[in-house]
């Protein structure tokens, strides 16, 4: 009897610790590309420390592109991929094409949507990017920080994109060889 009662209440635990897991590993809605990265700490094993830049675009907003700079940590552990890096990141974002705001967005139905979001650690942690409409002033607001299951970080940094129209580049003027 009491084998059989420590097995079904184990059952839906390891259903929930997997679940869960899962949820963690699947939830981030936009991938990075990275740009580069420079080393800020020499590790005799393993990468060395780094900082990281990487670039995404807003999803439900084309024409905003935000990039972000952040620690990595190295070490045998970043390189296996358990090792937990800072809550330190620096945010900016930039109007990169026109840019047209859905009635939700503008009606503040979608305020606070999390449109970034990467792993920091193993399993508990992770870095975000949110964004915010500022109506008065027709500026997109976006903030990055970084939170545990349990707590958080204070640690953040915003970026502001004032929604403006859009002019197409002009076409590229090559420099004359005498200047090169």
């Amino acid at each position: 009897m009491q084998y059989r009662l420590t097995r079904n209440f184990i059952h839906p635990m390891k259903k929930l610790i997997i679940s869960g897991l899962l949820l963690t590993f699947i939830s981030a809605p936009v991938w990075a590309d990275k740009i580069g990265s420079v080393d800020t700490d020499f590790r005799f094993i393993g990468p060395d420390n780094k900082i990281e830049i990487e670039s995404f675009e807003d999803e439900s907003i084309p024409g905003v592109t935000c990039y972000i700079s952040r620690a990595k940590t190295g070490g045998v552990k970043g390189a296996v991929g358990i090792a937990e890096d800072r809550s330190n990141a620096s945010l900016s974002c930039h109007q990169t094409g026109p840019i047209y705001l859905s009635e939700k967005i503008v009606k503040g139905k979608e305020e606070g949507e999390n449109v970034f979001k990467k792993r920091t650690s193993l399993v508990f942690k992770s870095m975000q990017v949110v964004r915010f409409y500022d109506k008065p002033h027709n500026t997109l607001v976006y903030m990055v920080y970084s939170d545990r299951v349990l707590t958080g970080s204070p640690n953040n940094s915003i970026s502001a994109v004032p929604v403006q129209p859009w002019q197409p580049m002009p076409a590229a003027v090559p420099i004359p060889a005498e200047k090169q």
